[in-house]
């Protein structure tokens, strides 16, 4: 199997868990899951490194042929002559041939892509239940269910209604790599620079991998998105296929959040739609991690909140519906040089300084975690009313304390107007308002002015993080 020619970079804790698991007395069935090109594979190859691990990827054939391409496999990593040129007509009888190898070494299996055998054969799940419960169950064995979609990953594996359900050890839903590692990715890129890849490729290995070779962000964006011959053209349309049937329907729903429709009610009266018409697909596209659901951070009850709105959680699909998506007669009739024109104009201002503020907000569980304020604050997020906004809002429920911050991704340093600014906006946030305890933190992309650090310096209330 290939590794990615970069080192292998985060997944400490998934890694952790793999090898717990590895290390148990009893046998291991783990689901490891998440969308495509998210590293699942990765993963698996650095977890496997060092152990005699079977290693097989599942393709959209039918069964008797991934049958056949697994008995290959197994037949060839045992070193079974006879495996190997036998008609073989059950799965039962090539785990149990592998089974019956010699060594007291834990044994291993990964299974990639194991809701295309679902696919071919909506029965297989029953099939490796019956398999797992007379062969595997109590033996020294460790299995990986590696998969891609989602929603059949779900229903194959961990659904109440699956034939597997209740086997499961464990289980991963792998995420993208948060930016705190993008340096790791990129050693000789400023923070600026990182912070405008990562608004870009959004913590996905496999995009992220397009980008390192260009110095320059628009550099990369103009060859590996475009391009309409690189895979990232079309990536949306891509993902989308895999996983749902009418995906028209749901470009539609992500490309008028993109344009600035955040709440219900608005999105639906751009799609000329009924609310209650867009619930299967909003629930659809947080599943996927495409989307998410805010409420202000102070709301007590946030799943009845009718101050939701719904947010593109995905950094490359909202830059790709914002500037690829609304672009693309442009760059089909060849003319992609005004689409790029377009995305220098309005990358920074429409796109990178958004996504700070969640690069911000990931900094605050740091800053929490080196106990920056003397007190551990346990829920963060944005605040709004029907007049202003508030970038960062953390509180800490045990003691009431409160945190008010604002994220500027400016050009020019951040002076006292804008501590100023935010420390009006904070008497209009209710929560416990006259018992808490106030703090204030700035983050600026370019740094303070000598008149703000000098305040900060005489103020034990304010944190500035450049």
């Amino acid at each position: 199997m290939s590794i990615s020619r970069k080192p292998f970079i985060n997944r400490r804790e998934e890694l952790s868990f793999l090898e717990k698991e590895y290390r148990r007395e009893s046998s291991s069935l783990v689901i490891l899951y998440g969308r495509r090109r998210v590293g699942k594979t990765a993963l698996a190859g650095e977890f496997m490194k060092d152990k005699r691990a079977a290693y097989f990827l599942a393709t959209e054939e039918n069964e008797a042929q991934n049958r056949f391409a697994f008995q290959n496999i197994i037949a060839e990593q045992i070193g079974n002559e006879l495996l190997m040129n036998a008609r073989v007509d059950g799965w039962d009888i090539i785990f149990k041939v592998w089974m019956e190898t010699a060594g007291n070494e834990k044994k291993l299996m990964v299974i990639d892509e194991f809701q295309y055998l679902g696919k071919a054969n909506h029965a297989f799940p029953s099939v490796f239940q019956k398999i797992w419960d007379t062969m595997l169950k109590e033996k020294n064995v460790m299995v990986i269910l590696c998969g891609s979609l989602i929603s059949m990953m779900e229903s194959q594996t961990l659904a109440y209604s699956s034939p597997l359900y209740g086997r499961r050890t464990g289980q991963i839903k792998l995420k993208q790599i948060p930016f705190c590692h993008y340096h790791e990715f990129f050693p000789n890129k400023s923070e600026k620079e990182l912070i405008a890849f990562y608004a870009v490729t959004g913590g996905v290995p496999k995009y992220i991998e397009l980008f390192y070779d260009f110095e320059d962000i628009y550099a990369a964006i103009e060859n590996n998105v475009l391009s309409k011959s690189s895979f990232l053209y079309d990536e949306p349309n891509f993902l989308l296929q895999r996983e749902v049937g009418e995906v028209g329907s749901y470009f539609s729903v992500i490309k008028t959040i993109a344009a600035g429709n955040r709440k219900l009610s608005k999105i639906a009266t751009a799609l000329e739609l009924k609310q209650t018409g867009l619930t299967k697909y909003l629930k659809t596209l947080i599943n996927l991690d495409i989307l998410e659901r805010e409420v202000p951070v102070t709301e007590d009850n946030p799943e009845t909140s009718k101050k939701g709105l719904y947010k593109i959680k995905d950094n490359f699909m909202l830059f790709w519906f914002k500037f690829i998506f609304p672009n693309l007669s442009y760059i089909e009739s060849g003319h992609g040089e005004l689409a790029m024109k377009k995305i220098r104009n309005n990358l920074v201002d429409s796109h990178i300084a958004y996504v700070y503020e969640d690069i911000c907000m990931e900094k605050m569980w740091e800053l929490n975690a080196c106990g920056t304020w003397g007190f551990h604050f346990d829920k963060v997020g944005r605040w709004w009313n029907g007049n202003n906004e508030i970038d960062i809002v953390a509180i800490d429920r045990s003691s009431n304390n409160i945190i008010f911050g604002e994220c500027k991704y400016w050009l020019n340093e951040v002076g006292i107007d804008v501590l100023n600014a935010l420390e009006r906006k904070t008497g209009q946030v209710e929560w416990k308002r006259g018992m808490r305890k106030e703090y204030f933190v700035l983050f600026a992309v370019n740094g303070f002015t000598d008149e703000l650090m000098e305040l900060a310096r005489e103020r034990d209330d304010l944190v500035l993080v450049n």
